[in-house]
This record gives C-alpha cells, sequence and structure tokens, in this order.
C-alpha cells in the first residue's frame, strides 16, 4: 500500500518521495511497543519508496528518497523527556533511514530547538555508524500565535538552525500558505542555504 502510495506521487510528477516515518523515532514507536524495529522500521520505509522509484520506466529523470523524521511526541523544552534519550532515539531512526537508501534526510515539523538539536545531532551520530553523509533538511512549524509551540520566533529559529550547519531550511504544516508568507519572507532574506516549503 505505501509503496503504491509513493508511486502515485511520482506518476503525478514528484521528484521526490517522503518516507512513512514521521512517527519512527524510538521513543513513539516505544508508545506500541515497537521500540526495537527502529532500524528495521526505517530502513523498510526508505526501501520501499525506492522500489517506488525503481518500479518507474527510465526516463532519465533523478528521483529521491527523503527520510522523514517527526518530531515525536514529547519535547525537551517543555521537560516530557531528557535531551540524551531523544537524541539517541532520532539516531537509530536515521540509521535505519540511511541504510535503507535515503538521499537526504527532513527533520520535519519541528516545534522545539532542542528537539531540532536532537534530531540533527541524531542524524550526525548514524552518519558515523553507517559510514555515510547526507544532506539534512529541517522544517519549521510556526503556529497562529506567530511562534513555533514553545514560543521561539522564525528569527531565533533561524538562527539556531544555521548554528547547526544544516544544509536546507524551511517550513510545513500548520497554517497554511498565506500564513506562512511572512515567515518565509524572513527565512528567504536571511537564510544562506536552500529553502523547502510544503504548505
Amino acid at each position: 500500500l505505501i509503496r503504491d502510495i509513493h508511486r502515485t506521487y511520482l506518476l503525478a510528477g514528484a521528484d521526490a518521495v517522503e518516507t512513512n516515518t514521521f512517527g519512527g523515532s524510538t521513543l513513539t514507536l516505544a508508545e506500541f511497543d515497537l521500540q526495537d524495529r527502529t532500524v528495521e522500521i526505517n530502513r523498510i520505509a526508505a526501501q520501499l519508496a525506492q522500489e517506488a522509484i525503481d518500479s518507474l520506466p527510465k526516463d532519465g529523470r533523478s528521483r529521491f528518497v527523503v527520510g522523514s523524521i517527526g518530531p515525536g511526541t514529547r519535547l525537551p523544552s517543555l521537560g516530557h523527556i531528557a535531551y540524551r534519550p531523544l537524541e539517541d532515539g532520532f539516531t537509530l531512526q536515521a540509521q535505519g533511514l540511511i541504510e535503507g537508501g535515503a538521499h537526504a534526510l527532513l527533520v520535519e515539523t519541528c516545534q522545539d530547538p532542542l528537539q531540532i538539536k536532537a534530531a540533527v545531532n541524531g542524524c550526525r551520530n548514524a552518519f558515523k555508524t553507517t559510514g555515510k553523509i547526507l544532506p539534512i533538511m529541517v522544517q519549521v512549524t510556526i503556529e497562529t500565535t506567530g511562534t513555533m509551540l514553545v514560543g521561539t520566533d522564525i528569527a531565533a529559529a533561524t538562527t539556531i538552525i544555521d548554528a547547526l550547519g544544516v544544509q536546507v531550511l524551511g517550513m510545513n504544516c500548520a497554517t497554511g500558505p498565506k500564513e506562512m508568507a511572512e515567515h518565509l519572507r524572513h527565512i528567504s532574506q536571511n537564510w544562506r542555504g536552500l529553502i523547502s516549503i510544503l504548505p
């Protein structure tokens, strides 16, 4: 089913598909007693996306698997979880996505700067484990209040993410294209890397 969904996006013209791993970190999977299968689940998810790409007729176009890493259900800045176990969980998730053949890692729907740091550092830990280095993309979510869930505005988020050495910054979810415009304007004027948007 998931492979077919990826294939439908590709047939519609997409150049990249996200893995079905938004909730694939160890801590989120632990809520379903699946924490011991973190690497396996993420590996298979990336493989399914690649299989969808491989099933298409060869037309000279490059298509990519983007490994999705969601925020999880607990935020460190709100005291829901300590930093270290969060980073460790993201490390295993990223490892599985890399082993499955992901071309880039997308830390998405970010609501907490500490969660971003844990995810980015988890990706880098996985680079050491696997011996492969992939681009890291970060997308923040700005609420109707004008800030991330924990109160961080786009200017602070941009500065924090820049310090992490991430290649791509963007936004997703929450308020929609019209409400994203002012925040996107700030990113476009203050971010030196690439920008990604999922309105």
